[in-house]
């Protein structure tokens, strides 16, 4: 008699954007209201260990669980009605997320998943990256595509950007690998004082260990990332991938194993036909001569 082979334990679903964006949420309203996880556990009878795993998005909380820490963090009104709507739709992937609606907020779905990632592939077709954008060449950026925002929008979404900029900073910092076509480079936004201010920041940028800087010139002729530009995030241990596609109306996050298959498969081919990081270079510094 042939003996029976052990049942493999379940596989763990990978953590949704929904849950990823609802672990980050309570993490910080617990941070925020100055109490640790032990204080959180007296205060709320949730078990430590509970209370780890929803903060770290390896769990769902329930929804008397969730109810009892917010209570504890003193959360009322739409923000709570938004966490709640959060944990009711934590298992459903892929997300169209509004972009007034959330982009002021301190804590935005784009820029906190961000900052868990270890890893950005950013390809533009006409932006410069937002991760290596001046603060001159942002603002001129968002004023000619928005041509009706007002001063304080446009600090805000400055305010915004350069905090998803310090992510670039310290010991352990993003690993970026951005590919743009050459007309992201060949468009002066601004002035050409602002061109070559941010064309030298781009130049130096790209020597950084830790960033990866390619152009696809115009001599490569029609490419596959001509319809439009992504992020690819990579994450240490919770993945799968995450895809972002931002515009005008929000940002799309996409969650499904052939949609992140099929923009992998995107990047290998733009960083095929790009130049390479040194001819990119030289590139840019002939560009930057020309403002």
């Amino acid at each position: 008699m042939g003996e029976i082979a052990p049942l493999s334990p379940a596989r763990r679903q990978p953590p949704t954007v929904r849950l990823r964006r609802l672990a980050a949420e309570l993490r910080r309203l617990r941070q925020e209201a100055g109490l640790s996880q032990a204080e959180v556990t007296e205060k709320t009878d949730v078990n430590l260990a509970t209370l780890h795993r929803i903060e770290t998005a390896k769990t769902k909380p329930q929804l008397r669980t969730l109810n009892a820490l917010l209570d504890a963090y003193g959360v009322t009104g739409s923000r709570r009605t938004d966490l709640v709507a959060l944990q009711r739709e934590a298992k459903q992937r892929g997300w169209l997320h509004g972009f007034e609606a959330d982009l002021p907020g301190p804590y935005s779905a784009y820029i906190g998943l961000e900052a868990e990632a270890r890893q950005a592939i950013n390809y533009e077709s006409l932006f410069i990256p937002g991760l290596l954008q001046t603060e001159d060449y942002t603002r001129a950026m968002f004023r000619g595509v928005r041509p009706t925002i007002t001063d304080k929008e446009v600090e805000i979404r400055i305010t915004a950007r350069l905090r998803r900029q310090a992510l670039l900073e310290g010991d352990t910092p993003l690993r970026l690998w951005a590919i743009l076509d050459q007309a992201a480079l060949a468009r002066t936004v601004g002035s050409d004082a602002v061109m070559s201010d941010q064309l030298t920041h781009l130049a130096r940028q790209a020597q950084r260990p830790h960033i990866t800087v390619q152009v696809i010139p115009f001599s490569a002729g029609a490419h596959p990332g001509m319809p439009g530009s992504f992020i690819v995030l990579k994450f240490d241990e919770d993945g799968p991938d995450v895809i972002h596609i931002d515009s005008m109306a929000g940002g799309l996050f996409l969650e499904k194993e052939t949609d992140i298959q099929h923009y992998n498969h995107m990047c290998e081919h733009l960083r095929a036909i790009a130049l390479s990081p040194a001819d990119t270079a030289a590139l840019i510094t002939s560009l930057r001569e020309d403002h």
